[in-house]
């Protein structure tokens, strides 16, 4: 039983408002967020002279560095056993670096400023998902990662959408909107401060590092588990970023293929709270292994086929593919971590799911170039059957892992 539901003695029908409050702060924070990144490679080449080898050296340092700061970030939050304060240090230094990018004369600034949005995501990303776990009832655990996926992902196409449309009206301003992306940050800031009161926590016994050994040993067979299915979903969906590249192949107009993250994201924002909501009544095992199914189908449309509508409908199917199980593993996490390390539970799934993004996004890249772009998606598939039989072999009681 949630701390929620032991105040009332009753059994909770709603959503708490702290659990839509961190949804639309981080809604907000992602419309500022991709209101820059999705024209920041344009500005660093266009405006100021970077090579291809410098774009990639930024966001391949500024991703490694979040990587490992989410691990920190979420065994401090339960060392200190608080979530709130952690998280808004992090939305807070992601916010002040986003006047470095309409400030930036040389790509170094960008760098600079790329590093320190990273860890500020790291900072913020273990302890708020942690925070969501300790405000949700447990039964509605689902519904409550779900949410907060979706909102999270509108402001992951409304931010693109926002950028090209200021971009045509100030006649490729990168610097006005630069400084326009900065206000809704400082709202997720102020509403993350101001809107979100965290649950009480009974700290039992003496405080200890809790990646000691003896603490990490609390973390069962079962959180494991889902650690290691994690991996091999982030193996079998790789970067995004090939999604691109294929419509890009269908001849669909330079100008609009950024369109094709808008369409996935907002399948992937309308699909996550319907099917959070579904996982508080069904068994978890079977929805991952539907959302396996939608990304194989996903995978062999795009094989199959260049042409613009059918690339479309690849991608949907990969944005359906996110809503049904990207809330779900968070959900999974909560529920299989003890309360007092879920900070680091959430920390160690991050960190080995993202290293396994970069193992898939290189080798689909190695794939992409030397065997062709069809032989990706093939092997997307094959990678998605094969964690399909993986799933089969973990015992699901009911809803959770047995």
């Amino acid at each position: 039983m949630s701390m929620r539901e032991s105040e009332n003695g009753r059994t909770p029908r709603h959503l708490p408002a702290g659990i839509w409050v961190l949804g639309f702060v981080s809604m907000l924070m992602d419309i500022s967020s991709e209101m820059i990144h999705s024209l920041l490679p344009l500005f660093l080449v266009g405006t100021l002279g970077a090579s291809a080898l410098t774009i990639g050296l930024i966001e391949g340092l500024a991703e490694s560095t979040a990587l490992i700061v989410k691990v920190f970030s979420g065994a401090l939050s339960d060392y200190l056993g608080r979530r709130k304060g952690l998280a808004l240090f992090g939305y807070a230094l992601a916010a002040i670096t986003k006047p470095l990018f309409a400030l930036a004369t040389v790509p170094g600034l960008v760098l600079t400023a790329r590093l320190l949005d990273r860890v500020g995501k790291g900072i913020r990303g273990a302890p708020r998902d942690a925070l969501v776990a300790d405000i949700a009832p447990t039964h509605m655990r689902g519904a409550a990662f779900g949410l907060r996926q979706s909102l999270d992902t509108v402001g992951a196409f409304v931010g693109p959408l926002l950028a090209v449309a200021l971009m045509l009206l100030w006649a490729n301003d990168f610097r006005k909107v630069f400084w326009v992306a900065v206000i809704p940050a400082m709202l997720a800031v102020a509403l993350l401060g101001f809107g979100v009161r965290e649950p009480a926590r009974h700290q039992e016994g003496k405080r200890s590092n809790p990646i000691r050994r003896e603490n990490l040993q609390r973390l069962d067979h079962r959180y494991w588990w889902v650690v290691g299915i994690g991996a091999l979903f982030t193996l079998a969906r790789f970067s995004e970023a090939f999604l691109v590249l294929r419509a890009q192949q269908s001849g669909m107009a330079t100008a609009l293929v950024p369109l094709v993250m808008v369409a996935m994201n907002v399948v992937y924002a309308a699909s996550s709270y319907p099917f959070g909501k579904l996982s508080d009544r069904v068994s978890h095992g079977t929805l991952l292994a539907w959302g396996l199914v939608v990304l194989i189908a996903s995978d062999l449309v795009l094989a199959t086929s260049v042409h613009c509508g059918t690339v479309l409908l690849g991608v949907a199917l990969w944005g359906a593919h996110m809503g049904i199980t990207q809330g779900l593993l968070a959900t999974i996490i909560a529920d299989t971590a003890p309360a007092d390390l879920r900070g680091t539970a959430f920390g160690c799934f991050n960190l080995v799911s993202g290293i396994a993004m970069l193992i898939a996004s290189v080798l689909a890249g190695l794939l992409w170039d030397h065997v062709g772009a069809a032989f990706t998606f093939y092997a997307g598939a094959l990678l998605s059957a094969v964690t399909l039989v993986a799933l089969g072999r973990i015992p699901f009681n009911g809803r959770h892992i047995d």
